[in-house]
C-alpha cells in the first residue's frame, strides 16, 4: 500500500514539474524577453526536440537506402541475394559520385564451424560484395574486404535468429565505425 501511495505522489510531483513553465529571473514578467532592453542580452527561442539543425549526410539519414549497411548471407553461403541489389547499386552509386570515399566490406559468420572456416567464409562474402560493386563500376582502389569470422557478432547465442543476424557483411565508410 505505501509503494502504491509513493508511486502516485511521484507520479504527481513529476507531472507537475513538467508542466508548470520557469519562473522569470529578470523581472520583466509579462513582458517578450526576446524584446527586453536594459539587460543587453537576446533571448532566442531554443528548439527542444533535438530536430532542428541536424543535417544528415546521405550516410547517416535513416530515410536514405545508404544508412543500410548489412548484406546478409544464408548458412554456409557466400551468394548475395537478389534482396540485396538496390542496396548494393545505391552505395557503388555513391562511391563513383564521391572518388575520395573508401569502404571496408567486413564479412561475418555465424559461431558454427571452425575458426579457420569462418574467416574464410566471411572473406568470401565480402568479396561477394565487392565484386558486385566491381561489377557496377567502383574500382578495387575504393574498396577493401576483410573478415572478421565469428569474431564480432551482432547478437550472442545459439539460436536461428542469433546465427542469421550474424552472417553478414558490413560496409563501413573510411572513418566510421560499424553500429
Amino acid at each position: 500500500m505505501k509503494k502504491i501511495g509513493l508511486s502516485l505522489i511521484l507520479a504527481a510531483l513529476l507531472s507537475a514539474c513538467a508542466s508548470t513553465p520557469a519562473p522569470v529571473a529578470n523581472g520583466n514578467a509579462g513582458k517578450d524577453a526576446s524584446t527586453s532592453q536594459g539587460s543587453g542580452t537576446e533571448v532566442k527561442p531554443v528548439d527542444v526536440s533535438g530536430t532542428s539543425g541536424k543535417s544528415y549526410s546521405p550516410l547517416t539519414d535513416p530515410s536514405n537506402i545508404l544508412s543500410t549497411r548489412r548484406v546478409y548471407f544464408d548458412y554456409d553461403s557466400f551468394v548475395v541475394s537478389q534482396n540485396y541489389n538496390e542496396l548494393i547499386e545505391a552505395h557503388s552509386k555513391y562511391l563513383l559520385a564521391n572518388k575520395d570515399a573508401k569502404v571496408i566490406l567486413q564479412g561475418n559468420t555465424d559461431n558454427r564451424g571452425t575458426a579457420e572456416y569462418n574467416l574464410a567464409l566471411g572473406q568470401k562474402r565480402a568479396d561477394a560484395v565487392r565484386k558486385l560493386m566491381n561489377a557496377l563500376g567502383v574500382p578495387d582502389s575504393q574498396i577493401e574486404s576483410v573478415s572478421f569470422g565469428e569474431e564480432k557478432p551482432i547478437e550472442i547465442g545459439d539460436t536461428e535468429e542469433a546465427w542469421a543476424r550474424n552472417r553478414r557483411a558490413e560496409i563501413v565508410y573510411q572513418g566510421e565505425m560499424p553500429k
